[in-house]
């Protein structure tokens, strides 16, 4: 049932070690990653990922106490602690009466502690339940489930969609609400699951947060020990914890999990003193994968790829299948322009060079193999939608220079798929031309923008022009913490000072003035922050957009406020074979059928 086994003298050395470790007092040091490991072995709670028909990944970190009184703490990225034996248990119900798989791994500092086992042979579209025991000690329970892939049926399929996490950013309230439904197949993740940010001058979030949530290590996360402690302190948040023991999540990583504005070999928020970058990448991805209910992908050339293959693909039957894309470790170096308004914003019409390399064929955000892969998707036969987990916008979104404080320019963000025109022509042009009715509709699911947006992806679309052919549709989630529109022109020299509902107007007044500019902007909203609610049937896609309250004078920050959890603002649809976004009346109601057990 399991990837990970240990050999009989292994496992007796183990127990002998764990049996000696209980005669020693539990005292660790409070300060360590959030202070989880004072809660015992499994202070930094449960998770489940990546789940098919027939397996899901089940993971915790198990912290070994001291040896001795006295002896520091096996705090993660310390690469301190004895190895210790970890049981595991899935059952049917929490009561675990009905266990139908179960084993035993060692678990060491090779691995930060952290135990990740990938059960198989399980049955689909069911319910289960998993923990940990070790040291006399039990984990939390988790609830994870199996998807809905079965030949011949069609069953619900419903997600929670979410991106940009920054623990000093707020407090981490979408998290919360997403653990209280009962609805979910799993959590999509789209990226910046955490950021590297230290609490010095690079610091990023509200400065009433100083001291109430800042970031472990003090330190930008440069090498393993800091990304593996960074890890670690947002597995030590309640909220989040919440969120990954009640559903099973599908994660894909953006750049913050290693540094901004990150590409093939290099990274915006990467300097030649802080040592080789592809070193600092490589602890990072072992960082993300110690820490994540990740499953890699088959590594094999069987599935052309450069370097680790992270893009995979999940199917729901003939409802759907999930594409999970990954956008970073093989993209081209972005194109940038010195003093401009905001980082990576490039302006477009004015300079032949600059529009030349925006779309250059030689340049590239997914490696060619992947984006054939991505088009194999698309063309496959037999399901209704195709969906795509995916980092950074597809859709053109043109910023009018006014906005930016650079009138009389258009400006568009290079770190998104608008810097790498030539691959999105390829990948649309391509999507447009499938049958609706044979090969179904494509929707792109994304985050890093730090806002909602229902959007159509043009194929040769004009700047204000409504003439267009659409190849699908993109929706996008907002931040969960990170700042939005409204934080970031809250911050221009014009606005600094101003009320919450002066800046709100003008919130809304920009994006107005960027939707004339771009129609298939279908709606914006750059103020509020949380997740949006993805729900999946034959004849369409709807999203729901929940909402952090709209910041007033007397409450100027919702995200500073703990337990303020988001709530419904706005839905959006597209009809199947429409290939359009439009809206929806009022949220989804209850799923049409639930996993057994459930």
């Amino acid at each position: 049932m399991t990837t990970q086994t240990v050999d009989r003298r292994s496992l007796l050395k183990g127990v002998a070690a764990a049996t000696a470790a209980l005669a020693v007092p539990r005292a660790f040091d409070p300060a360590a990653a959030a202070a989880p490991a004072a809660k015992g072995v499994f202070g930094y709670g449960v998770a489940s990922g990546d789940p098919t028909a027939d397996a899901v990944v089940i993971w915790t970190r198990a912290t070994p106490p001291p040896r001795r009184k006295g002896d520091p703490v096996a705090a993660p990225g310390s690469g301190l602690g004895a190895s210790i034996p970890v049981r595991w248990q899935v059952s049917r119900n929490s009561r675990f009466t009905q266990v139908v798989a179960h084993g035993m791994v060692m678990t060491s500092a090779a691995s930060d502690h952290t135990v990740k086992v990938d059960v198989a042979g399980l049955d689909a579209y069911t319910r289960y339940y998993y923990r940990f025991q070790s040291l006399g000690e039990f984990s939390p329970i988790g609830r994870t489930q199996t998807a809905g892939d079965i030949e011949g049926e069609t069953h619900a399929l419903r997600m929670a969609l979410v991106s940009c996490s920054n623990y000093t950013g707020g407090f981490f309230n979408a998290y919360r609400s997403i653990a209280e439904r009962d609805d979910l197949d799993f959590v999509l993740h789209v990226g910046d699951y955490l950021y590297e940010y230290g609490n010095g001058a690079d610091r990023y979030g509200p400065d009433s947060l100083v001291g109430v949530r800042d970031s472990q290590p003090a330190t930008e996360t440069i090498d393993l020990e800091g990304y593996r402690l960074r890890h670690a302190l947002h597995k030590a948040d309640a909220d989040l914890q919440a969120a990954h023991r009640q559903h099973p999540w599908i994660t894909i990583f953006d750049d913050h999990e290693v540094a901004n504005n990150a590409w093939a070999s290099g990274a915006g928020n990467h300097q030649g003193s802080e040592g080789d970058y592809l070193a600092r990448r490589d602890q990072a991805m072992q960082a993300y994968l110690e820490w994540m209910p990740f499953r890699l992908p088959d590594q094999s050339q069987s599935t052309p790829h450069r370097g680790t293959r992270f893009f995979r693909r999940f199917t729901f039957g003939d409802l759907g299948d999930l594409s999970i894309v990954e956008t970073r470790q093989n993209r081209s170096a972005p194109i940038t322009v010195p003093g401009v308004p905001f980082e990576g914003r490039v302006p477009i019409g004015v300079n032949p060079a600059i529009d030349g390399a925006l779309a250059h064929p030689g340049r590239h955000l997914p490696e060619p193999e992947q984006l054939d892969w991505m088009k194999d998707g698309i063309a496959e036969q037999g399901r209704r939608w195709h969906l795509f987990g995916n980092q950074v916008m597809v859709s053109p979104v043109l910023y009018p220079g006014a906005v930016l404080g650079a009138p009389g320019l258009t400006f568009v963000n290079a770190d998104q798929w608008d810097g790498y025109t030539a691959d999105r022509t390829n990948l649309l042009t391509h999507a447009a031309a499938q049958p609706s009715a044979v090969a179904g509709d494509l929707v792109v699911l994304t985050g890093d923008i730090h806002a909602s947006f229902a959007c159509d992806l043009p194929v040769a679309a004009s700047p204000g022009s409504p003439s267009y052919t659409s190849a699908g549709v993109e929706f996008t989630c907002p931040s969960v913490s990170s700042d939005g529109f409204f934080e970031v022109l809250g911050g221009m020299p014009q606005l600094a000072g101003q009320p919450p509902e002066v800046v709100a107007a003008a919130t809304r007044q920009a994006i107005g003035a960027a939707q004339q500019l771009n129609p298939w902007l279908r709606y914006v909203d750059g103020i509020g922050h949380g997740y949006a609610l993805v729900d999946v049937t034959p004849e369409r896609v709807q999203v729901d957009y929940h909402h952090t309250p709209v910041p007033t004078s007397a409450r100027p920050d919702p995200r500073i406020v703990p337990g303020l959890v988001p709530t419904y603002a706005r839905s959006f649809q597209t009809l199947a074979g429409s290939r359009r976004a439009t809206s929806a009346v009022g949220p989804v109601g209850p799923r049409s059928d639930r996993p057994t057990g459930a």
